[in-house]
């Protein structure tokens, strides 16, 4: 077996990935609340994420030792290897950091849609809520999910995370429709009303830059 190859397996990053997982794992639960068992499911695939990727991220580099092993492609057995679109196509250390930028971006802005869209739900007493940041989209917590989880695919992409990224989208989506139709025979024309003047994820084209605002 390759040196370096055991030489990353064998890792002082190791506590970073378990540190990073428990963090990721109790803000997923802390600020999504699942309650019932589909979102229960949905939590559980961005848990799943959340291992894959800080466990490639700071652990076993399975996507790099895969692709090496499979395809006639050689990838340097490093760390820095795992910003992967900057690995294959040889941007080198600049690459590397406008992946790492870019995909951070998208991450801390999904991280913010899904602090605010928990603070609006928690103080809401079980009322419909509309402003704050759910006046700019209907669904703002699902909207940070699928923020967050592009963002990482860029920053550093997996096998395992790009197979359940779609799932989770394909499950969030799901799991939107049904919240309105609930919501529907909960508040009936209010939410319709509602439902005609917001958009369900993503904000228009004039409202993007007030996702971020304080307000």
């Amino acid at each position: 077996m390759d040196t370096t190859l055991q030489e990353w397996t064998v890792t002082e990053f190791w506590p970073y990935a378990v540190v990073m997982i428990v963090i990721g794992s109790w803000a997923l639960y802390h600020f999504m609340a699942p309650a019932s068992w589909r979102e229960w499911v949905g939590a559980g695939l961005i848990q799943a994420f959340i291992i894959a990727l800080y466990g490639e991220m700071y652990g076993f580099p399975l996507t790099i030792y895969a692709l090496t092993t499979f395809l006639p492609i050689k990838i340097p057995l490093v760390h820095s290897s795992g910003h992967l679109w900057a690995t294959l196509l040889g941007y080198g250390e600049s690459g590397d950091a406008i992946e790492m930028l870019a995909g951070s971006v998208f991450v801390v802005i999904g991280l913010v849609m899904i602090v605010r869209g928990w603070v609006r739900i928690y103080f809401a007493n079980d009322a419909l809520t509309t402003d704050g940041i759910y006046r700019l989209v209907r669904h703002p917590q699902y909207t940070g999910i699928f923020l967050a989880v592009f963002g990482q695919l860029i920053h550093w992409p997996t096998i395992p995370t790009l197979l359940l990224s779609p799932v989770i989208i394909w499950l969030y989506v799901r799991l939107a429709k049904r919240e309105e139709r609930r919501l529907l025979e909960k508040f009936g024309p209010a939410y319709r009303e509602y439902q005609q003047r917001v958009p369900m994820f993503f904000p228009r084209w004039q409202d993007f830059r007030q996702m971020l605002s304080p307000s």
